[in-house]
């Protein structure tokens, strides 16, 4: 069994890929912006094996037990399901992106 305060984090392809163009997509506007956003997200994220309930369930899991969570840094939602191992960071979307339920 795993310490639960030293729980991995990983991030899904779909995560990082989906981070990294929003981040390429701000820096065209304000590359200090973009790091802002970036420096926001991964703050929250290293905070997460400490305590990874402290944010609110997220709302569009169906079926949700709990598990699956959500932060917002800026006008990125960033949604992460936490294991008995792991904190795995599903998606990484704008905002003003139509939500979709999974």
């Amino acid at each position: 069994m795993v310490d639960k305060n030293k729980r991995l984090i990983l991030w899904d392809n779909k995560a990082k890929e989906s981070l990294r163009k929003a981040l390429a997509y701000i820096r065209k506007e304000s590359p200090q912006g973009a790091q802002i956003v970036k420096n926001k997200i991964f703050e929250n994220v290293k905070r997460l094996p400490g305590n990874p309930e402290m944010f609110e369930t997220d709302k569009l899991k169906r079926d949700n037990d709990g598990s699956y969570r959500v932060f917002f840094a800026y006008s990125y939602r960033v949604a992460y399901r936490i294991t008995e191992d792991v904190i795995l960071i599903l998606r990484v979307r704008h905002t003003s992106q139509e939500p979709l339920e999974y």
